[in-house]
């Protein structure tokens, strides 16, 4: 495109072009309205860029209808490149590829034991990775980039996992640079909360919401905070640590050294010994919750008291950051208003009234899919758009190609 000065004419268009394609691309598609209302270009503009962009293969216009009039859905193209989403939990490995389109093309999970160490995981990863393009029909080089998500914290900067007691193995790593050396493209890395309520963001739950707060129960308990549409992951990547706000000074000692944080009165590690002399030792939470919704007053008890917990946590994000949608995910939110109703009740009780009034609450939508649809939005979010304007607006060639 030649040498461009700022402010010149060539450099004002191309920003405008990134402008667009950005747009679409965190959105998956918008009419050419929609473009100008979130770009703040005029329309004229939008429709000779979108038309530019289309010559280019960069993006798909298909008719639709808007408030039922006419109108042309933008969307990036379906061959500009695929993206992957890798999601690491206790006993799990799921991985999905989609398209920029924010389209699913294929998924798949297996079981991993929690004890192997990061290279055997990342193995794992590398292969089904590949195996799902290849089923699908594509090409490994049309990858521009990987969503990574593990349940322990991450410092931002580095890549590196923390001290963590679910993924023992995996302390000190860096499964980020490990992985994109394995695969030859750039890898996004992110705890599960943040993945998850990315993931809902997108496509779940919290889908036209600007403000929410993601807590997931599992092993440990995190929050994924969303912030004017965008996670808020503090300094240092440990935003969100609900799991840690104290509840009882004289309670349990959790494994972050405290004594009674909100993690030892609701994470499953703590919660389902409390049933084992009635229910057995192999009682996992899917069962817990099963069992509640059959009528089982033990497991409905105990599911009560942990949203009556997961409430008083979120009643202090109330407080602080004013969301207004709190989901809830991980398998706890099968258990429905059995834990959404005690959720509810201790908002109402010891948040402020005006916040406790703006938040609805509600389960996710994507169960266990959310955080590995969170690593392909991770992906979709971080990614840089020169890379898809830059093949595409010379002499009209295909993006990434």
């Amino acid at each position: 495109m030649g040498v461009e000065t700022p402010g010149s004419q060539s450099s004002l268009h191309r920003a405008n072009l990134e402008r667009v394609v950005r747009a679409v691309r965190m959105a998956g598609s918008l009419t050419q309205a929609e473009i100008a209302r979130s770009t703040g270009l005029s329309a004229a503009t939008v429709s000779n860029i979108v038309r530019e962009l289309k010559d280019g293969g960069t993006v798909e216009v298909t008719p639709t209808s808007a408030g039922g009039r006419r109108a042309r859905s933008v969307s990036l193209s379906g061959d500009a490149g695929i993206v992957v989403g890798v999601d690491f939990g206790h006993t799990h490995l799921r991985v999905a590829i989609g398209n920029l389109a924010h389209q699913v093309l294929a998924e798949e999970a297996e079981p991993l034991d929690v004890d192997a160490s990061s290279s055997q995981g990342l193995d794992r990863a590398e292969q089904l990775v590949s195996r799902l393009i290849t089923a699908s029909g594509l090409s490994q080089d049309k990858v521009v980039g990987v969503g990574l998500g593990v349940p322990a914290p991450i410092d931002v900067e580095t890549g590196t996992l923390g001290s963590t007691a679910i993924l023992p193995g995996w302390a000190g790593t860096n499964p980020r640079d490990d992985l994109a050396q394995r695969l030859g493209v750039p890898v996004h890395v992110d705890n599960d909360a943040n993945l998850g309520a990315l993931g809902e963001l997108v496509w779940g739950s919290g889908r036209g919401v600007a403000d929410l707060a993601y807590i997931k129960v599992a092993d440990g308990v995190g929050a994924g905070l969303v912030i004017s549409g965008k996670i808020y992951r503090g300094p240092g990547g440990t935003a969100g640590e609900i799991g840690h706000i104290t509840l009882d000074e004289s309670g349990p000692v959790c494994r972050c050294g405290n004594r009674g944080c909100l993690e030892t009165f609701t994470a499953a590690r703590y919660v389902l010994p409390l049933l084992q002399s009635s229910h057995g030792a192999d009682l996992t939470v899917e069962r817990m919750v099963q069992l509640a919704r059959e009528g089982d007053p033990g497991c409905r008890r105990v599911i009560g008291d942990v949203g009556r917990h997961i409430g008083s946590g979120v009643a202090n994000l109330c407080n602080l950051i004013n969301p207004s949608r709190m989901v809830l995910g991980g398998q706890l939110a099968e258990a429905g208003e059995l834990v959404l109703g005690p959720i509810r009740e201790s908002v109402a009780r010891y948040a402020i009234p005006s916040a406790a009034h703006q938040l609805s609450v509600m389960p996710g939508a994507l169960g266990g899919r959310a955080e590995v649809l969170g690593a392909l939005a991770l992906v979709l979010s971080e990614m840089g758009d020169s890379t898809l304007l830059d093949g595409a607006l010379s002499a009209g060639a295909p993006a990434l190609t």
